[in-house]
């Protein structure tokens, strides 16, 4: 009997054991096709004070295809569709297109929406665990990247945080929550036709 459960644990706690961020975002990359959660957003200065804090809903369409709306306290949309980039916000009435190729891969949301070369932008490394979750650090090869390095903390392959410091000392805080995977998704939330009447500002030829 000791001896069929010292088998059965020999191969339970390698599995458990010894996750990683690295591991468990390879392992989110490969199970996770498409995805949609809620999030806050947490913008913090080089001292640590909060500067901005906004809340809204995020989805992707792996390779290419992301949307995220902020909701509070100012409406802002952008999204992916896999060609280019919309950005547009409300307030100021203007849409700001841009061509999204080589663009994703360098962007943090190519972590989540890109295809599954990672490493081929991002040097990884793994940044252990600390408040539940196990950490990888991805420092961006493009040295034109506005982002030095993105942390990502993980939870039995679920993601449930994200901290993108950029090159002006300032770190993006991102907390998900009702994380969905694998959910069907309408083609329309990753389409988007500029209002009539808003400033469009395009780089495309």
């Amino acid at each position: 009997m000791n001896k069929i459960l010292l088998s059965l644990l020999l191969v339970i706690l390698p599995a458990t054991s010894f996750a990683t961020g690295i591991t468990e975002l390879k392992a989110f990359i490969a199970q996770t096709k498409t995805a949609q959660a809620h999030f806050t957003q947490i913008v913090l200065d080089k001292s640590g004070n909060a500067k901005q804090q906004t809340q809204g809903t995020m989805a992707f369409s792996r390779p290419g295809k992301f949307r995220w709306s902020y909701d509070k306290p100012y409406e802002q949309l952008i999204i992916g569709d896999g060609s280019k980039i919309y950005l547009y916000d409300v307030d100021l009435a203007q849409v700001t297109i841009k061509k999204l190729d080589q663009a994703l891969g360098s962007s943090p949301a190519a972590l989540l929406a890109g295809n599954n070369e990672i490493e081929k932008f991002y040097t990884l490394a793994d940044a252990g665990t600390h408040d539940g979750l196990n950490w990888l650090t991805a420092t961006p090869k493009d040295k034109d990247s506005s982002f030095n390095q993105i942390q990502m903390g993980f939870s039995q392959n679920n993601l449930v945080e994200m901290k993108i410091r950029d090159n002006f000392g300032l770190t993006t805080q991102l907390k998900l929550s009702q994380l969905v995977r694998n959910p069907k998704l309408p083609s329309s939330t990753f389409t988007f036709t500029p209002p009539t009447g808003v400033d469009v500002i395009s780089d495309s030829k």
